[in-house]
């Protein structure tokens, strides 16, 4: 009786449907599976960067993906997992955008950089997905910030999806400065990647120090600023440096 049920109400959809419409294809397991999990990773990480790795549990991802919390369970041990997850997803993006724009820029440049030059490659490609990558994007900004700033488990997962290309910018820069220590480059780059990390987290503080004339918002003024004023903190400190070490 079942299965004639069934045949009975395939055969009604078959007849529903226009002839000259295709019918839509069923997802497949490994489809639904993924887009379930596309689902958690984005409340995931709308939640992580709101209130932290420590301010969040799996059931309130599962309250904002509106399944039972059981259900993260199967597709993830436990929390800390879950958050490396939502953290690699993009990091990976991030990290090949600029290792790509620094290879270019090299090529470009016949391996002749400069300092701007290099920092623009590194910083701009990266603001450029803050500005047109819409809140997912942005989320991810202030998830990373708050990584930058956990010593004790986020210097691990820096480490581990930056460092190739953090060392390509420091190779550029020794290209660029010739002159300059090693010690200092490294210096400047800790300098650089502290501005960064407090951009991408958006406190809201330029905006009271500034009345309003400056937006945590405004990746595109940061863009237009940042790798030019940072040139010129290399430029000078190497400047200085050279002066002091000449007999």
């Amino acid at each position: 009786m079942r299965e004639a049920l069934n045949i009975a109400e395939d055969d009604t959809e078959r007849l529903l449907v226009p002839k000259d419409v295709t019918p839509r294809r069923r997802s497949t397991k490994a489809e639904q599976r993924a887009e379930m999990m596309e689902q958690i990773l984005d409340a995931a990480e709308h939640l992580f960067s709101k209130h932290g790795l420590y301010g969040v549990t799996l059931k309130d991802v599962a309250g904002r993906v509106g399944v039972h919390h059981t259900l993260l369970n199967y597709y993830f041990e436990d929390k800390k997992k879950l958050f490396d997850a939502v953290f690699a997803r993009r990091a990976v993006v991030t990290s090949e955008r600029r290792m790509k724009a620094l290879n270019e820029y090299e090529a470009a440049t016949a391996g002749k950089p400069t300092v701007e030059g290099a920092l623009r490659a590194f910083l701009d490609t990266d603001l450029d997905l803050y500005i047109e990558g819409g809140e997912g994007w942005k989320n991810y900004a202030a998830l990373g910030a708050q990584v930058a700033n956990a010593p004790e488990w986020g210097a691990e997962l820096m480490d581990e999806h930056f460092d190739p290309v953090v060392l390509r910018l420091i190779d550029l820069l020794k290209k660029a400065l010739p002159d300059c220590s090693a010690e200092d480059i490294f210096w400047g780059y800790h300098f650089v990647t502290g501005a960064l990390m407090l951009t991408l987290a958006r406190t809201g503080r330029i905006d009271k120090l500034s009345g309003g004339l400056c937006k945590s918002e405004d990746f595109v003024a940061v863009k237009e600023r940042m790798a030019t004023f940072m040139a010129a903190g290399f430029l000078a400190v190497c400047r200085e440096h050279a002066t002091r070490a000449r007999p």
